[in-house]
C-alpha cells in the first residue's frame, strides 16, 4: 500500500487538494502529516490540521499524524481526548518517542497506532504488551532522515523489520519525492540513506521487495505526474519501464508480459511476435548494453518480430534490431520484472 505526504506549514487550499485527488486516482490509499512545526504556526495548526483531515475522509483516504503530547494540546486536543480526532477524519497516530506505554496502549484499542520502527526496543514492546496494548492495530513506522548522511543502512533496516515482523506488525518505510522536496534542507526525506537521490517507484520496489515492508509513503511533500503514473501502473500489477526510442517502436506501446521461462540475459516478451506485423528487416545491429531494447530481425526466422530488454551487457548480432534503452534512472527496475510479469515500456519520443 502507498501514501504521500502533506505538511501543515501553509494553510490547505486547492493545491493540497487537487494533488490528493491526482494520489487518490492513481491507485494511493493514505495521507501522512506532522503535527511538529514552527511555533509560529502554531495558532493555524488546527486549522488546517482539520482541513486535511476533510479532505482525506471525502477523498477515502487513511489520514495518519506524528503526534507528541505537546502537539496535540497545541492543536487544543489531548490523548485522553482522541475520540475527536477520529470524528475530524483522522485515522491513526504515530507515536513520538517518549510517550507513555499506557497512553499508547490505550489509544490503540480506539483507532491506529504507529510505533517507531527505527527505535523500538524488546523491553519497549514488552511493557505495552503488558500494558495490553491492541496489536491488531498497531504498526511499525520507520523515520525519515531529512539531512544527508544519517538515514539508515540497508543492513539494520533488513533485521530490524525481520524482528518487527515476526511481532505480527505491519512496517512501513519512506521514499524521497521526486518533485518538490521539504524544507529547510531540501534532499529528500527518505527511510534509507541509499535512496536520497534515487527514483521514489525505484525505492518503493526495494523496499517492499526485499526488506519485509509492507506500506510505502512519499515522504517529500509532492510526487511528480510521471512518479505517480509509475505507482498507477504498478498498482495495477504491471512495472512501467522508460525508455528512449530510436526508431519508430508503434507496434511496441501496449503492456507485455515477460516469459513464464524467465532467460538470464534477457526479458523476453511473450506476446511481441504477434505485435510486430511483418519480419523487421535488419536496422541498427549494435552492441546491447544492459537496459537494450531489442527486437529479432528477419534473420532470426522464427523468433523474428520478438522484443527483448538486455539484463547484461551483450555484443552485436546481424540479427537483433537495437530499437532503443531503459533510462538510466530506471534500470534498477529490471530485477523486477520476473517470471509472468507485466511490463510497460513507456517510450520518451
Amino acid at each position: 500500500m502507498f501514501g504521500v505526504s502533506v505538511y501543515l506549514n501553509k494553510d490547505i487550499g486547492k493545491e493540497e487538494q487537487d494533488y490528493l485527488e491526482k494520489a487518490k486516482r492513481n491507485g494511493f490509499q493514505s495521507v501522512f502529516t506532522s503535527l511538529h512545526i514552527p511555533e509560529d504556526d502554531a495558532s493555524r495548526l488546527r486549522s488546517r490540521f482539520q482541513s486535511l483531515a476533510r479532505i482525506s475522509e471525502k477523498l477515502g483516504l487513511a489520514l495518519v499524524a506524528d503526534v507528541s503530547s505537546s502537539s496535540l494540546h497545541v492543536i487544543g486536543s489531548s490523548f485522553e481526548r482522541a475520540e475527536e480526532l477520529i470524528e475530524w477524519g483522522v485515522t491513526g497516530l504515530r507515536m513520538d518517542d517518549g510517550i507513555a506505554p499506557d497512553q499508547i496502549a490505550r489509544l490503540s484499542h480506539i483507532m491506529k497506532v504507529a510505533l517507531n520502527a527505527s527505535t523500538l526496543r524488546q523491553e519497549e514492546w514488552d511493557e505495552l504488551i503488558q500494558h495490553g496494548i491492541n496489536v491488531s492495530n498497531v504498526e511499525a513506522w520507520h523515520n525519515f532522515y531529512p539531512r544527508p548522511e544519517t538515514g539508515l543502512g540497508i543492513d539494520y533496516m533488513k533485521a530490524k523489520n525481520e524482528w518487527l515482523r515476526s511481532l505480527g506488525l505491519t512496517v512501513m518505510a519512506f521514499v524521497p519525492g521526486d518533485s518538490r522536496k521539504r524544507g529547510p534542507l531540501f534532499d529528500g526525506l527518505p527511510t534509507l540513506e541509499k535512496h536520497r537521490q534515487v527514483s521514489p517507484f525505484v525505492c518503493a520496489l526495494e523496499l517492499t521487495n526485499h526488506l519485509h515492508v509492507q506500506k510505502v509513503f512519499v515522504g517529500d511533500p509532492h510526487l511528480s505526474n510521471e512518479g505517480l503514473r509509475q505507482f498507477s501502473f504498478y498498482n495495477e500489477g504491471c512495472i512501467p519501464l522508460r525508455a528512449a526510442a530510436y526508431t519508430d517502436i508503434s507496434h511496441y506501446r501496449n503492456v507485455q508480459t515477460n516469459r513464464p521461462d524467465p532467460a538470464r540475459d534477457c526479458i523476453r516478451s511473450s506476446e511481441s511476435r504477434q505485435m510486430s506485423g511483418a519480419p523487421p528487416e535488419p536496422f541498427h545491429t549494435i552492441a546491447r548494453k544492459k537496459g537494450t531494447v531489442t527486437v529479432d530481425n528477419q534473420h532470426y526466422l522464427r523468433y523474428a518480430g520478438e522484443l527483448q530488454i538486455t539484463l547484461r551487457d551483450l555484443p552485436a548480432d546481424e540479427k537483433v534490431n537495437v530499437i532503443g534503452r531503459v533510462t538510466e534512472e530506471d534500470l534498477p527496475l529490471l530485477t523486477y520484472v520476473g517470471p509472468r510479469q507485466s511490463f510497460l515500456i513507456d517510450w520518451d519520443v
